[in-house]
């Protein structure tokens, strides 16, 4: 009997554990500071380049991250689509780490084109 109640304790607390770090692990509380290759090719879809790889930021018809994109001059921004295009940009950003989705942006702004050219982690959007 006394060791079925320390296993059930034990469990518990395995449990326990396991449901408040998941959040942790999923979507992050704190922000960070992504740079890379902001692309925006049509209507309400766009995505962020960085180091790490694709980061969603929105897509039609369904998800869209919070807060303000980032505004470019027609210096800062390659146009591929009419008025759609790709530039270079940071953002301070909460992301969720597994699904690679940016929730939301607390700041954003537009860098020169050379800064992303310049980075040879980043490949230019075509």
């Amino acid at each position: 009997m006394v060791v079925k109640y320390l296993l059930l304790v034990v469990v518990t607390f395995i449990v326990v554990q396991i449901a408040t770090n998941v959040p942790a692990l999923s979507a992050s509380k704190r922000l960070e500071t992504r740079c890379g290759w902001y692309v925006n090719p049509t209507p309400a879809n766009a995505w962020l380049f960085d180091r790490h790889g694709r980061w969603t930021i929105g897509l039609q018809g369904g998800y869209q991250a919070e807060g303000s994109r980032p505004d470019f001059t027609p210096q800062q921004w390659v146009e591929t689509n009419q008025h759609y295009g790709y530039g270079c940009a940071c953002m301070r950003v909460r992301v969720n780490h597994q699904t690679r989705k940016i929730l939301e942006i607390k700041s954003a702004y537009a860098k020169p084109l050379k800064a992303c050219r310049q980075d040879r982690s980043l490949k230019e959007p075509i």
